[in-house]
């Protein structure tokens, strides 16, 4: 494997990668030091990057394992969301991205907003991500912990019942801590809502 990557892979997606060592392990796994390597779509436009200082690679399987991920959401041009855990996959031709370890995104544009958990599932043909186990959302306002939550394109995470949430007072201590059904936290506009499949929206918190 040469140190740069370009392949042609499925749904026209093409990845870029770059790598100063490749060490090869035997016919089926290679060890990349170093990795450096961008998804990038048919039109030119970044998917998103990771980096990793070691990962191997599964000719066979077409799969990436890689430890000490960060990796970077674009939208456009721009990082929207950095990602970071202990270790990930990437399988499918690099449309299935799972990460596991102390997972934390963060926003670019609200660097106070960080979202935590046990894991990170994203298939790049679908617009939402998703997080399990112990997920935690903190800024300067509120607190909100779920077993699973969702956040999509429209910069809405979505956490699923059962949800505690706190709301913090202006010197950054938590001022209530209450349980809800589903909550609904909407980093554009800085609000909270809570709802259920079954039932209107009962209220809606500015911050």
């Amino acid at each position: 494997m040469s140190n740069i990557y370009r392949l042609i892979i499925f749904l026209q997606i093409f990845m870029i990668g770059c790598s100063p060592k490749v060490i090869e392990e035997n016919k089926v796994t290679q060890i990349i030091e170093s990795l450096d390597m961008q998804i990038i779509s048919q039109n030119g436009d970044k998917i998103y990057s990771v980096t990793s200082p070691y990962s191997t690679y599964n000719n066979i399987e077409h799969k990436f394992q890689l430890k000490k991920t960060s990796i970077n959401l674009f939208e456009g041009k721009e990082i929207k969301y950095i990602i970071n855990s202990d270790e990930s996959t990437l399988s499918d031709n690099n449309k299935l991205l799972n990460l596991k370890g102390n997972v934390k995104l963060k926003t670019v544009k609200q660097n106070q907003d960080v979202l935590e958990g046990d894991k990170f599932f994203w298939n790049i043909e679908e617009t939402d991500y998703l997080l399990k186990g112990n997920v935690r959302f903190e800024n300067n306002d509120i607190i909100l912990n779920s077993a699973k939550a969702k956040l999509s394109k429209d910069d809405i995470i979505e956490f699923f019942n059962p949800v505690k949430y706190i709301i913090k007072d202006e010197n950054n201590n938590n001022k209530s801590e209450t349980k809800a059904e589903n909550a609904y936290y909407n980093i554009k506009t800085e609000s909270l809502s809570f709802g259920s499949n079954d039932r209107r929206v009962r209220s809606i918190i500015y911050f």
